[in-house]
């Protein structure tokens, strides 16, 4: 029996990417031998790296997005958009697709759009609460949409909706590692309670603005607190000189974080972000999370993320222009609070799909 040919295609973010990485995972432990991947992204985006370095082929097109200020290179957009459909067939018809699935951003339209007027089958899986630009157009013709949160039908056609939740790559559970083997790595006792505060791989200016305004409100005195500190590679220099020069015991601090499952089993509270990946791997941890959504998103995703957990009663939500000098407190306040504690991890785990990467491929496999 010959393999079944399947195109995976998004990009331009780690959003985008690593959902279709954990959906390749899947299919290849579901078929082994039995298929064939292909990724698709846009030229010069972190997919031509990230992509290949796990070991999997990719074709970039000449794709790019429209720039959200006026600015000459949106008269360029249409010229790449035709190249890339050109490609994007060329590519589906040597590639031999017999299912092509989308993960979001404008990496995925020309290839999408392609294979439906080609007559190859088409999966769109959508990330966020409320649904981008281009996912909302190429469902028209698309075959199944999995989406991640409920009431999607004002996007998408109903009878193609299925809830799949977010595909995660790694292994997320309640039942993570231990706390004590956690408390350890980071140096930490027993004696305090722990927040996490992580702002994505590049970093967040307005929480680690908000760990330095925290700090120099303790003057001096010991923090009530132990704190994991993502700073992000872009300020990891900053935030580790302005730590050296006003130094407080109980605080962990790095660019990056290797074993986020150490980090989610030693935290007690988590401030973060609140992109489609971190939204789906709380879920899983059931940790309490007081969100920052980032105000430089398309379409506001991350506030909308946020407010869907804030209805369930799951998260706590403080709007990022707030932060610097909210955020610490309420969290705080929170942390004295064990009953809202445990009622928000309830919420959150009720709200998981640990599944998700597997019940795409059921859905992929449907379609072939």
């Amino acid at each position: 029996m010959q393999p079944k040919h399947i195109i995976l295609s998004g990009g331009g973010t780690g959003g985008h990417i690593y959902p279709a990485v954990a959906v390749a995972e899947a299919l290849k432990r579901r078929l082994g031998d039995g298929v064939e991947l292909l990724f698709v992204g846009a030229e010069g985006k972190m997919e031509m790296e990230k992509v290949p370095a796990l070991g999997y082929r990719i074709v970039g097109l000449p794709i790019a997005g429209l720039q959200r200020r006026l600015e000459w290179r949106n008269l360029l957009v249409p010229f790449k958009v035709w190249r890339s459909i050109r490609r994007a067939r060329k590519t589906i018809r040597d590639f031999r697709a017999d299912a092509v699935v989308g993960f979001g951003g404008y990496a995925s339209a020309p290839v999408l759009w392609a294979a439906q007027r080609m007559g190859v089958p088409t999966l769109i899986q959508e990330q966020n609460s409320y649904a981008g630009v281009t996912n909302k157009i190429l469902a028209r013709r698309a075959c199944r949409i999995c989406t991640a949160y409920e009431g999607m039908e004002r996007f998408f056609p109903a009878d193609r909706i299925v809830l799949t939740g977010n595909p995660l790559r790694g292994r997320f559970s309640k039942e993570g590692a231990g706390r004590a083997e956690a408390l350890a790595h980071y140096g930490f006792g027993p004696d305090k309670p722990v927040i996490l505060v992580v702002g994505g791989s590049l970093g967040t200016r307005s929480l680690n603005e908000m760990m330095k305004a925290w700090i120099l409100s303790l003057e001096g005195a010991p923090a009530p607190v132990q704190v994991i500190w993502q700073t992000g590679k872009y300020y990891e220099r900053e935030m580790r000189e302005f730590l050296a020069a006003h130094p407080v015991p109980g605080i962990w601090q790095g660019a990056f974080i290797e074993r986020m499952d150490l980090a989610y089993a030693a935290a007690d509270l988590v401030v973060s972000r609140s992109g489609a990946g971190t939204v789906s791997e709380l879920c899983l941890v059931a940790k309490p999370v007081l969100f920052v959504p980032s105000p430089n998103v398309t379409e506001d995703h991350q506030t909308k993320n946020a407010q869907a957990l804030v209805s369930e009663g799951a998260a706590v939500l403080v709007p990022d222009a707030e932060c610097r000098t909210e955020a610490m407190p309420r969290a705080l306040e929170l942390l004295s609070d064990p009953g809202a504690l445990r009622r928000m991890s309830a919420n959150l785990e009720r709200l998981a799909r640990p599944r998700a990467a597997e019940e795409i491929v059921d859905e992929i496999v449907k379609l072939l």
